[in-house]
Protein backbone atom coordinates (compact mmCIF):
# COMPACT_ATOMS: atom_id res chain seq x y z
CA UNK A 1 0.00 0.00 0.00
CA UNK A 2 2.84 2.09 0.90
CA UNK A 3 4.84 1.45 -2.61
CA UNK A 4 1.40 2.59 -4.24
CA UNK A 5 0.94 5.39 -2.41
CA UNK A 6 4.61 6.86 -3.25
CA UNK A 7 4.81 5.02 -7.11
CA UNK A 8 1.03 6.34 -8.03
CA UNK A 9 0.20 9.26 -5.72
CA UNK A 10 3.07 11.03 -4.16
CA UNK A 11 5.09 10.51 -7.42
CA UNK A 12 2.73 12.30 -9.95
CA UNK A 13 1.70 15.13 -7.52
CA UNK A 14 -1.49 14.14 -6.47
CA UNK A 15 -1.37 13.99 -2.71
CA UNK A 16 -3.44 16.99 -2.64
CA UNK A 17 -6.13 15.18 -5.10
CA UNK A 18 -6.02 12.60 -2.19
CA UNK A 19 -6.53 14.64 0.30
CA UNK A 20 -9.28 16.93 -1.51
CA UNK A 21 -11.53 12.83 -1.68
CA UNK A 22 -10.54 12.18 1.88
CA UNK A 23 -11.95 15.80 2.99
CA UNK A 24 -14.70 15.73 0.73
CA UNK A 25 -15.46 12.14 2.03
CA UNK A 26 -15.64 12.87 5.61
CA UNK A 27 -17.34 16.50 5.40
CA UNK A 28 -20.26 14.88 3.16
CA UNK A 29 -20.83 11.65 5.64
CA UNK A 30 -20.54 14.57 8.67
CA UNK A 31 -23.29 17.10 6.86
CA UNK A 32 -25.66 14.28 6.15
CA UNK A 33 -25.72 12.91 9.56
CA UNK A 34 -25.73 16.26 11.41
CA UNK A 35 -28.67 16.86 9.29
CA UNK A 36 -30.41 13.46 10.61
CA UNK A 37 -29.94 14.71 13.78
CA UNK A 38 -31.25 18.40 13.53
CA UNK A 39 -34.28 17.00 11.48
CA UNK A 40 -34.81 14.49 14.34
CA UNK A 41 -34.57 17.25 17.36
CA UNK A 42 -31.81 15.50 19.03
CA UNK A 43 -31.05 17.35 22.18
CA UNK A 44 -27.60 17.59 22.61
CA UNK A 45 -26.32 18.27 19.02
CA UNK A 46 -26.35 21.23 17.36
CA UNK A 47 -29.11 23.00 15.89
CA UNK A 48 -29.81 25.35 13.13
CA UNK A 49 -27.35 28.53 12.20
CA UNK A 50 -30.15 30.78 12.41
CA UNK A 51 -28.96 34.71 13.05
CA UNK A 52 -31.99 37.14 13.18
CA UNK A 53 -33.92 34.10 12.55
CA UNK A 54 -32.63 33.69 8.97
CA UNK A 55 -31.81 29.95 8.34
CA UNK A 56 -27.96 30.23 6.90
CA UNK A 57 -27.81 26.91 4.41
CA UNK A 58 -24.75 24.70 4.91
CA UNK A 59 -23.75 25.59 1.74
CA UNK A 60 -22.76 29.49 2.19
CA UNK A 61 -20.32 27.90 4.95
CA UNK A 62 -19.17 25.56 1.74
CA UNK A 63 -19.02 28.72 -0.48
CA UNK A 64 -16.57 30.46 1.54
CA UNK A 65 -14.25 27.91 2.21
CA UNK A 66 -13.90 26.94 -1.25
CA UNK A 67 -12.84 30.34 -2.12
CA UNK A 68 -10.75 31.25 0.75
CA UNK A 69 -9.10 27.55 -0.38
CA UNK A 70 -8.80 28.31 -3.58
CA UNK A 71 -7.32 31.11 -3.94
CA UNK A 72 -5.01 29.93 -1.15
CA UNK A 73 -4.46 27.25 -3.70
CA UNK A 74 -3.56 29.65 -6.70
CA UNK A 75 -1.70 31.84 -4.26
CA UNK A 76 1.06 29.37 -3.48
CA UNK A 77 0.70 27.29 -6.84
CA UNK A 78 4.82 27.96 -7.69
CA UNK A 79 6.30 27.38 -4.69
CA UNK A 80 3.82 25.53 -2.37
CA UNK A 81 4.97 21.72 -1.58
CA UNK A 82 2.63 19.17 -1.69
CA UNK A 83 1.76 18.96 1.69
CA UNK A 84 0.84 22.77 1.50
CA UNK A 85 -1.19 21.85 -0.96
CA UNK A 86 -2.70 18.65 0.52
CA UNK A 87 -3.76 21.00 3.54
CA UNK A 88 -5.63 23.47 1.45
CA UNK A 89 -6.68 20.81 -1.29
CA UNK A 90 -8.77 19.23 2.24
CA UNK A 91 -10.30 22.78 3.02
CA UNK A 92 -11.73 22.68 -0.57
CA UNK A 93 -13.05 19.07 -0.59
CA UNK A 94 -14.94 20.04 2.97
CA UNK A 95 -16.42 23.66 1.09
CA UNK A 96 -17.03 21.24 -2.11
CA UNK A 97 -19.19 18.94 0.24
CA UNK A 98 -20.84 21.27 1.74
CA UNK A 99 -22.03 23.11 -1.71
CA UNK A 100 -22.80 19.85 -3.52
CA UNK A 101 -24.70 18.39 -0.37
CA UNK A 102 -27.25 21.08 -1.39
CA UNK A 103 -26.86 21.33 -5.21
CA UNK A 104 -30.51 20.46 -5.60
CA UNK A 105 -30.84 23.94 -3.69
CA UNK A 106 -29.07 25.89 -6.43
CA UNK A 107 -30.50 23.33 -9.26
CA UNK A 108 -34.19 24.18 -8.90
CA UNK A 109 -33.38 27.45 -7.19
CA UNK A 110 -35.71 25.93 -3.81
CA UNK A 111 -35.23 23.88 -0.77
CA UNK A 112 -36.11 20.29 -1.56
CA UNK A 113 -33.68 18.78 0.03
CA UNK A 114 -36.06 16.03 1.79
CA UNK A 115 -37.98 15.59 -1.11
CA UNK A 116 -37.78 13.15 -4.20
CA UNK A 117 -35.57 16.26 -6.19
CA UNK A 118 -33.33 16.44 -3.42
CA UNK A 119 -31.45 13.33 -4.56
CA UNK A 120 -30.15 15.33 -7.34
CA UNK A 121 -27.32 16.57 -4.23
CA UNK A 122 -27.04 12.24 -3.87
CA UNK A 123 -26.35 12.21 -7.55
CA UNK A 124 -24.22 15.26 -7.30
CA UNK A 125 -21.91 14.15 -4.76
CA UNK A 126 -21.68 10.56 -6.19
CA UNK A 127 -20.64 12.18 -9.34
CA UNK A 128 -18.13 14.25 -7.79
CA UNK A 129 -16.68 11.68 -5.83
CA UNK A 130 -16.48 8.78 -9.18
CA UNK A 131 -14.72 11.47 -11.14
CA UNK A 132 -12.06 12.62 -8.27
CA UNK A 133 -11.59 8.72 -8.36
CA UNK A 134 -10.99 8.51 -12.01
CA UNK A 135 -8.43 11.72 -12.01
CA UNK A 136 -6.81 9.89 -8.98
CA UNK A 137 -6.13 6.66 -11.00
CA UNK A 138 -4.81 9.17 -13.82
CA UNK A 139 -7.84 9.41 -16.11
CA UNK A 140 -7.92 13.07 -17.87
CA UNK A 141 -10.96 15.04 -18.57
CA UNK A 142 -11.37 16.15 -22.32
CA UNK A 143 -9.52 13.22 -23.83
CA UNK A 144 -9.29 15.12 -26.97
CA UNK A 145 -7.86 17.89 -25.25
CA UNK A 146 -4.19 17.24 -25.91
CA UNK A 147 -2.52 19.68 -23.03
CA UNK A 148 1.05 18.06 -23.83
CA UNK A 149 0.44 19.07 -27.43
CA UNK A 150 -1.19 22.45 -26.59
CA UNK A 151 2.40 23.65 -24.58
CA UNK A 152 4.29 22.16 -26.99
CA UNK A 153 2.92 23.52 -30.07
CA UNK A 154 3.04 27.27 -30.63
CA UNK A 155 1.10 27.61 -33.47
CA UNK A 156 -1.65 29.33 -33.62
CA UNK A 157 -4.04 27.25 -35.79
CA UNK A 158 -3.52 24.19 -34.04
CA UNK A 159 -4.09 25.74 -30.24
CA UNK A 160 -7.09 27.58 -31.24
CA UNK A 161 -8.40 24.17 -32.19
CA UNK A 162 -7.59 22.64 -29.02
CA UNK A 163 -9.36 25.48 -27.08
CA UNK A 164 -12.20 25.28 -29.40
CA UNK A 165 -12.55 21.51 -28.78
CA UNK A 166 -12.46 22.03 -25.18
CA UNK A 167 -14.65 24.82 -25.09
CA UNK A 168 -17.27 22.53 -26.83
CA UNK A 169 -17.06 19.67 -24.73
CA UNK A 170 -17.47 21.91 -21.89
CA UNK A 171 -20.65 23.56 -23.80
CA UNK A 172 -22.12 19.97 -24.29
CA UNK A 173 -21.68 18.93 -20.59
CA UNK A 174 -23.56 22.03 -19.67
CA UNK A 175 -26.03 20.88 -22.25
CA UNK A 176 -26.28 17.30 -20.70
CA UNK A 177 -26.26 18.82 -16.82
CA UNK A 178 -28.98 21.44 -18.13
CA UNK A 179 -30.83 18.60 -18.79
CA UNK A 180 -30.93 16.91 -15.74
CA UNK A 181 -28.31 14.10 -16.41
CA UNK A 182 -25.91 14.77 -14.10
CA UNK A 183 -24.11 11.71 -14.05
CA UNK A 184 -24.03 11.45 -18.41
CA UNK A 185 -22.73 15.23 -18.05
CA UNK A 186 -19.71 14.77 -15.82
CA UNK A 187 -18.87 10.96 -16.83
CA UNK A 188 -18.94 12.13 -20.47
CA UNK A 189 -15.85 14.81 -19.83
CA UNK A 190 -13.99 11.39 -20.24
CA UNK A 191 -16.32 9.88 -22.77
CA UNK A 192 -17.21 12.09 -25.74
CA UNK A 193 -20.15 9.89 -27.19
CA UNK A 194 -22.07 10.14 -23.65
CA UNK A 195 -21.93 13.60 -24.03
CA UNK A 196 -23.26 13.78 -27.74
CA UNK A 197 -25.87 11.78 -26.58
CA UNK A 198 -26.91 12.91 -23.30
CA UNK A 199 -27.23 16.79 -25.64
CA UNK A 200 -29.10 15.13 -28.18
CA UNK A 201 -31.82 13.01 -26.40
CA UNK A 202 -35.02 14.88 -24.28
CA UNK A 203 -33.96 16.73 -21.46
CA UNK A 204 -35.66 15.45 -18.12
CA UNK A 205 -39.00 17.07 -16.96
CA UNK A 206 -37.80 18.69 -13.75
CA UNK A 207 -34.77 19.85 -15.64
CA UNK A 208 -33.74 23.68 -15.82
CA UNK A 209 -33.72 22.96 -19.78
CA UNK A 210 -37.71 21.54 -19.49
CA UNK A 211 -38.24 24.41 -17.87
CA UNK A 212 -36.83 26.87 -20.15
CA UNK A 213 -37.43 25.01 -23.70
CA UNK A 214 -40.53 22.58 -22.73
CA UNK A 215 -43.11 24.77 -21.03
CA UNK A 216 -44.02 25.86 -24.29
CA UNK A 217 -44.09 22.58 -26.28
CA UNK A 218 -46.58 20.37 -24.55
CA UNK A 219 -46.20 17.89 -26.63
CA UNK A 220 -42.36 17.34 -26.10
CA UNK A 221 -42.91 17.69 -22.27
CA UNK A 222 -45.94 14.86 -22.72
CA UNK A 223 -42.66 12.60 -23.89
CA UNK A 224 -39.80 13.63 -21.24
CA UNK A 225 -42.50 12.74 -18.40
CA UNK A 226 -43.58 9.50 -20.28
CA UNK A 227 -39.50 8.57 -20.54
CA UNK A 228 -38.78 9.87 -16.96
CA UNK A 229 -41.37 7.14 -16.11
CA UNK A 230 -40.31 4.46 -18.33
CA UNK A 231 -36.73 4.51 -17.04
CA UNK A 232 -37.55 4.93 -13.51
CA UNK A 233 -41.31 2.55 -13.18
CA UNK A 234 -38.52 -0.54 -13.19
CA UNK A 235 -36.66 0.42 -9.42
CA UNK A 236 -39.63 1.92 -7.55
CA UNK A 237 -41.57 -0.88 -8.41
CA UNK A 238 -38.37 -2.98 -7.02
CA UNK A 239 -37.97 -0.42 -4.07
CA UNK A 240 -41.47 -0.65 -2.69
CA UNK A 241 -41.56 -4.28 -3.50
CA UNK A 242 -38.79 -4.90 -1.20
CA UNK A 243 -40.38 -2.50 1.53
CA UNK A 244 -43.65 -4.57 1.44
CA UNK A 245 -41.63 -7.92 2.16
CA UNK A 246 -39.73 -5.79 4.92
CA UNK A 247 -42.85 -4.94 6.11
CA UNK A 248 -44.16 -9.25 5.65
CA UNK A 249 -46.91 -8.15 3.05
CA UNK A 250 -45.19 -8.49 -0.37
CA UNK A 251 -47.64 -8.17 -2.95
CA UNK A 252 -47.01 -7.59 -6.67
CA UNK A 253 -50.38 -6.01 -6.97
CA UNK A 254 -49.56 -3.83 -4.70
CA UNK A 255 -46.24 -2.60 -6.03
CA UNK A 256 -47.41 -2.21 -9.82
CA UNK A 257 -50.64 0.30 -7.99
CA UNK A 258 -48.56 1.76 -5.85
CA UNK A 259 -45.55 2.40 -8.40
CA UNK A 260 -48.02 4.04 -10.53
CA UNK A 261 -49.49 6.33 -7.83
CA UNK A 262 -45.84 7.51 -6.78
CA UNK A 263 -44.71 7.96 -10.43
CA UNK A 264 -47.75 10.29 -11.23
CA UNK A 265 -46.91 12.18 -7.74
CA UNK A 266 -43.23 12.23 -8.37
CA UNK A 267 -42.82 12.82 -12.39
CA UNK A 268 -43.98 16.44 -13.05
CA UNK A 269 -43.99 19.02 -15.29
CA UNK A 270 -41.24 21.68 -15.23
CA UNK A 271 -42.79 25.17 -13.89
CA UNK A 272 -42.42 28.20 -16.18
CA UNK A 273 -38.83 29.64 -15.41
CA UNK A 274 -40.19 33.20 -14.26
CA UNK A 275 -42.88 35.24 -14.05
CA UNK A 276 -44.57 36.96 -16.97
CA UNK A 277 -43.28 40.02 -18.67
CA UNK A 278 -44.36 43.04 -17.08
CA UNK A 279 -45.38 41.29 -13.82
CA UNK A 280 -44.37 42.61 -10.25
CA UNK A 281 -41.82 40.06 -9.87
CA UNK A 282 -39.06 38.57 -11.97
CA UNK A 283 -38.21 35.97 -9.42
CA UNK A 284 -38.10 32.05 -9.99
CA UNK A 285 -41.59 30.38 -8.43
CA UNK A 286 -40.83 29.18 -4.83
CA UNK A 287 -37.16 30.76 -4.11
CA UNK A 288 -36.06 29.76 -0.59
CA UNK A 289 -37.93 31.98 1.90
CA UNK A 290 -36.69 33.24 4.99
CA UNK A 291 -36.90 29.91 7.82
CA UNK A 292 -36.74 27.65 5.56
CA UNK A 293 -34.14 24.68 6.83
CA UNK A 294 -32.83 21.75 5.94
Amino acid sequence: MRDWLDREIIANGRLPLLFFLIGFFVAFVFIRISVRMIRAKVRWWPGNITPGGQHVHHVVFGVVMMFASGVGLIAVYEHATQTTGALLATCFGIGAALVLDEFALIFYLRDVYWSDQGRASVDAVFVAFAVTGLLLLGFQPLELMDITEFRENSHFAVRAAIVALAIANLGLAAIVIAKGKIWTGLVGLFVLPLLLVGAIRLSRPGAPWARWRYVAKPRKMKRSIEREKRYRRPMIRAKIYVQDLVAGKPSVEHALTATEEELERTVQAAPAPISARGAASGTMVRLPGEGDST
